[in-house]
């Protein structure tokens, strides 16, 4: 079968490459994506000159749903509609395989989900009901990085989990936040950011404060959501305002190395927690906490602030740019090729 995909050849020039699909396995086609931050590193050019050499020409995109258009394996009739998992295992490794070096990831070690078609393994489809918001659903990716990461921590924390600090107040805190306040409904949620005008969108927290307004605060554990170089702030405010014995948990991504207070660490006896991307059994405890919590998509629909309709290569690449100036929100592509 004829497929074709939509690559990055280069940073902001899109092109069309035919490729033959085998029909084997479950063939899915993509109805809605949603747009990453790395997305826009590699369409900006702002990742390192040699990994964009190495990678490009490539199909971004890692977060998607769609419908099975074709599945021989069984798991799946036609017109289900899936969420698609990136993350892909090659084989069997001692770590979970998000963490694995043995696994490859759609849109930044193989192609993403900018195509007509996609064929995936069984293992990597998970069903969604037919009422889900689609435009919510297809950040089902990003929520269940944060679900993974949460899940992590209730492993790894021994001290009371009264107040839990949420740092960042842009679409990973804002989707982390709600989920802690979920599955810790009793906890207080307290979220640390810079945009006044996106810390009034966090209704359902119980307490909001600008970073430079914060001194006085007292946290159980912390979740770090910032990324970049602002993330360098972010930890170091965690360490003076977190209780000892509390976990640290690291969700921001940083081009550069970001240096970290070890004195407090050491003194306060704080575990600190890498997180990133997430896995099979993330996707499902999603698809699961939102069948349970279907007001959850009232509060998420805030994050769906920009829908492009996608039929050319043109809109895509004007989804891509009106979604560089945006300060808060999801970019989600209505995929109509």
């Amino acid at each position: 079968m004829i497929n074709i995909i939509y690559r990055l050849k280069s940073p902001k020039f899109f092109e069309e490459s035919i490729d033959e699909i085998q029909l084997d396995g479950v063939i899915i086609r993509p109805t809605h994506l949603s747009i990453c931050q790395a997305d826009q590193r590699y369409y900006q050019g702002s990742r390192p000159a040699e990994i964009l050499e190495k990678k490009l020409p490539m199909a971004l995109i890692h977060e998607a749903i769609g419908e099975v258009v074709f599945d021989n394996t069984g798991n799946f009739k036609t017109n289900d509609k899936v969420v698609m998992i990136p993350n892909t295992p090659q084989e069997k490794d001692t770590c979970r395989a998000n963490y694995s070096y043995k696994s490859k990831f759609r849109g930044s070690g193989f192609d993403g989900f900018t195509s007509d078609l996609i064929k995936l393994n069984p293992d990597r489809v998970v069903k969604i009901p037919d009422n889900f918001n689609p435009y919510v659903s297809a950040f089902i990716e990003l929520i269940s990085v944060a679900y993974q990461g949460i899940d992590k921590f209730k492993q790894l924390a021994i001290t009371p989990k009264d107040r839990l600090g949420v740092w960042g107040d842009g679409n990973l805190g804002f989707i982390t936040a709600l989920l802690l306040k979920t599955i810790f409904p009793d906890s207080k949620i307290i979220i640390f950011g810079k945009h006044k005008e996106n810390l009034n969108l966090f209704s359902f927290a119980d307490e909001t404060y600008q970073i430079h307004n914060a001194e006085d605060v007292v946290i159980d554990h912390a979740f770090e959501c910032v990324g970049s170089v602002a993330s360098q702030a972010a930890i170091e405010q965690i360490i003076d305002l977190i209780n000892p014995q509390g976990t640290i948990n690291l969700f921001g991504v940083s081009e550069y190395p970001v240096p970290i207070n070890t004195r407090m660490i050491l003194e306060k006896g704080l575990t600190v927690q890498g997180n990133s991307r997430s896995e099979r059994e993330d996707f499902e405890g999603v698809v699961e906490i939102l069948k349970q919590n279907p007001h959850l998509f009232e509060h998420l629909e805030k994050l769906t602030t920009n829908i492009c309709e996608i039929n050319t290569l043109n809109d895509l690449k004007e989804a891509f740019d009106k979604d560089y100036i945006s300060h808060f929100g999801k970019t989600i592509l209505k995929w109509n090729k």
